[in-house]
């Protein structure tokens, strides 16, 4: 039997999925071939998510920490524990702290912090991923907006700048592949990968970090050359006081400052500047630096001035609001007064320094927050502070090992949901297609049998009134029944963002940054930056045991001076001020000389976690985590 569904991981493309199940009950899962956007295929990620169903590594049963054993309990037992702590600290609601990530999507998943709202709990803010860029693009544009994916297939041009197509969003990679074969000429800029040839024409290797630059550089070339339309400038602000800034700089300064090549400078202006559509991807990895915002806002300038925003085969593409085509009002509406807030970059600090009250309880769903946040021995210290801690992973991960409960979820294909996507228009309704194991439970199920054991009580609307008061939106034309029966629906978005020049700030009127900083020099005896960058096979910590080979392995290029240091026949440790780490080195002749490449997500407790060596900050705007803001050596032991 045929189901049609879709995927609730953490990636845009939020792919359609028909699973067929057997008699006996085993799944297959492939790609919708009915579905515009996945088209038939989808990504080994999840192509696995059987085995992580099926793992003899998950939690089927609540876990109960009993001084360093853990013990099986009851779900009774559990729910009780749980109330007695809420209502133990809810005279001062804001000393129970919701960390809620985005590891499984869905409108249901809103339940979650409609339940932390109404009990006047403190939540977070920012991001870990990409809200650096995001609010790139409001500041830029007034909103964050992309034209339809196909619209690839008109550019002339694609600029990618720094997305790795060969190990994220899969189906945005098969459109650039696409147009690159009826003739697009596709332009990658990045520190180093090592897949470069398979999906691009040319690869210009920048120094990480510095993608202002040289974007500034193109721009300056513009501005000597008298080649802005006024027309584009009648529909912008702060023109004078942007060009009078690039115009401090000469084009020499600016592209030493990025360790490229005039000849750099020369394609992209002329990518830019013809008289034909060149479209812009922005990848999330220029923006986790410490000036990642100014990253992103320079390039969609470059973009602006010369005329590719809002033309079909032009834009910037960056990630959306994955619920954006969602009225969240059901939620918003009971929100009645400002909650404390606590920024997820800076979680272990922040939760350390917290006073008046302090944090007494810790409620974490969808976020592997201790593997994930920087400054891993920082964030466990933070939980140590924390009288008491509930985990709901289905796997005993690093989060979960610093947990007091251990609440086992059901997991994508097990549960009933409604999902957008950051990456596409397409809606999907999730359908539930087999039980989940042993005792696993719903997100929404472990919260309304929560709330029963409050007094007062918390109640949550049913999952139906969730899902209709969701879909009552002005960018979706379609009922629940209609959804079910189609399996998913396009949202109302024109397929050209911006069109006309006209933007989403109140005057329609774009904006240009006015500031572009200096990238700060390495701190003495640490030379290398740092990239922790995504892995093919799976999204972030979401790893079996089985899959993680230690110790990790690290890449530095073959011309790195800072091999001569190195014997790959002793230990070899990556080594920053908070720590060091026990790693393979190997060489690679696709990186920058001043880099360090790591493949995210494998588990400190295993002997992995990158993010035990990076410092918690900050980014310039979006309190965003700058996690490539980091220096290390790498050294024998």
């Amino acid at each position: 039997m045929d189901i049609i569904t879709a995927c609730t991981m953490d990636c845009s493309d939020a792919c359609s999925l028909i699973v067929s199940k057997s008699p006996e009950g085993s799944i297959k899962i492939k790609g919708n071939p009915k579905h515009p956007f996945t088209s038939g295929f989808t990504c080994k990620k999840i192509r696995r998510h059987g085995e992580r169903l099926q793992s003899p590594e998950r939690i089927l049963t609540p876990l109960w920490r009993n001084n360093k054993h853990w013990e099986t309990i009851t779900w009774k037992d559990a729910l009780e524990l749980c109330a007695t702590n809420i209502q133990r600290f809810r005279q001062e609601p804001t000393s129970i702290l919701h960390i809620q990530g985005d590891g499984a999507r869905g409108v249901l998943k809103y339940a979650n912090k409609l339940f932390f709202m109404q009990l006047g709990a403190s939540r977070t803010r920012g991001s870990l991923c990409d809200a650096a860029g995001f609010m790139a693009f409001i500041h830029d544009f007034g909103s964050r907006e992309n034209h339809d994916i196909n619209d690839l297939l008109n550019a002339k041009t694609i600029v990618n700048w720094g997305k790795d197509l060969s190990r994220s969003s899969i189906h945005l990679a098969a459109a650039v592949r696409k147009a690159e074969k009826n003739g697009t000429k596709v332009i990658l800029i990045s520190p180093g990968n090592d897949k470069a040839d398979a999906f691009s024409d040319q690869h210009i290797q920048i120094r990480p970090g510095t993608d202002r630059f040289l974007a500034a550089a193109v721009i300056l070339r513009f501005i000597r050359k008298n080649n802005i339309s006024k027309r584009i400038l009648d529909r912008t602000k702060h023109w004078g006081t942007f060009k009078s800034l690039i115009s401090l700089y000469d084009e020499k300064s600016l592209i030493e400052q990025c360790m490229v090549s005039k000849q750099s400078v020369d394609i992209l202006y002329e990518a830019y500047c013809k008289n034909s559509p060149c479209a812009t991807i922005v990848a999330t990895g220029l923006q986790r630096y410490r000036y990642g915002g100014e990253n992103v806002r320079f390039i969609n300038a470059l973009a602006l001035i010369s005329d590719q925003i809002g033309r079909a085969g032009g834009g910037c593409y960056y990630h959306l609001h994955s619920m954006r085509n969602f009225n969240l009002q059901w939620v918003d509406d009971t929100e009645s007064t400002p909650r404390r807030l606590f920024r997820k970059p800076l979680i272990g600090r922040e939760i350390i320094e917290a006073k008046a009250p302090p944090i007494k309880m810790l409620w974490v769903n969808g976020c592997n927050i201790v593997n994930q946040g920087p400054n891993t021995t920082e964030i466990i210290r933070a939980f140590h502070s924390v009288d008491f801690k509930v985990v709901v992973d289905a796997f005993m991960t690093d989060t979960a090992e610093q947990a007091d409960l251990i609440l086992p979820p059901a997991l994508m294909l097990e549960q009933e949901d409604v999902i957008g996507s950051f990456g596409h228009d397409y809606i999907h309704y999730i359908a539930k297609i087999v039980e989940p194991p042993g005792e696993a439970k719903s997100d929404y199920w472990i919260l309304t049998e929560l709330g029963k054991r409050l007094d007062p009580a918390i109640s949550l609307p049913n999952p139906e009134t969730c899902f209709k008061k969701s879909l009552d939106s002005e960018y979706l034309s379609t009922s629940l029944e209609e959804l079910i029966e189609k399996g998913f629906i396009r949202a109302n978005h024109p397929k050209i963002s911006y069109e006309k020049m006209r933007f989403k700030h109140p005057d329609g009127k774009a904006r240009f940054p006015i500031q572009l900083h200096d990238e700060p020099d390495p701190p003495e005896d640490y030379p290398l930056r740092l990239l922790t960058l995504i892995r093919r096979d799976a999204i972030h910590s979401q790893m079996l045991e089985k899959w993680q080979i230690m110790p990790p392995t690290i890449w530095m290029a073959e011309k790195s001076p800072y091999l001569k240091r190195i014997n790959k026949e002793k230990n070899v440790y990556l080594v920053s001020p908070l720590g060091r780490l026990k790693v393979n080195l190997h060489t690679s002749s696709h990186l920058h000389p001043e880099m360090v490449l790591y493949r995210r997500g494998d588990w400190t407790k295993l002997g992995g976690g990158a993010n035990q060596l990076i410092q918690s900050d900050i980014t310039d705007i979006g309190s965003c985590a700058p996690y490539y803001q980091q220096y290390v050596r790498v050294e024998n032991g």
